[in-house]
């Protein structure tokens, strides 16, 4: 796929997600396996997008300062998406079943982060590989804390 037309998809893709996000806080799910499948599909599409950032960043892949911004983009948009999937009566797939008995810390981590992809969005819009690196190490140890606490491997 040519980058100008990868770019045009995934701009496509952004902006469908802007208007899933914007009602988050009212999708609800017929059955917790539609919510199951919701967040794992969030978040394989998110770790697809997050992959590409970190090989960049880890130098295993060549740095792409457009590819970057683009993944940057997407990850800060879909980052948000998940966690909505993880309410009262979803619980399965691979996630211990202390995310809903430690909601509140399920929660901080999940906030943690949302935060740290926005910040590594950031330093992916500015095309500087240094920053690249420097926000990637921070984001990348939320996603750790958080699987080591509630994913089931």
């Amino acid at each position: 796929m040519q980058v100008k037309s990868l770019a045009t998809a995934v701009l496509a893709l952004s902006a469908a997600l802007v208007g899933v996000s914007a009602s988050a806080d009212t999708l609800k799910f017929g059955k917790s396996e539609d919510a199951v499948k919701y967040r794992q599909s969030s978040l394989f599409v998110m770790s697809q997008h997050f992959g590409s950032l970190g090989a960049m960043a880890n130098g295993r892949a060549e740095f792409n300062a457009d590819l970057a911004k683009q993944n940057g983009a997407v990850l800060e948009t879909i980052a948000a998406l998940p966690w909505q999937a993880f309410g009262a009566g979803t619980e399965g797939g691979k996630t211990k079943p202390e995310a809903w008995s430690q909601k509140a810390k399920f929660d901080e981590h999940a906030n943690k982060f949302v935060a740290e992809a926005g910040k590594l969005a950031a330093a992916a819009k500015t095309g500087d590989l240094a920053q690249l690196k420097a926000a990637f190490g921070p984001a990348a140890q939320t996603c750790k804390a958080c699987h080591d606490a509630f994913r089931n491997r």
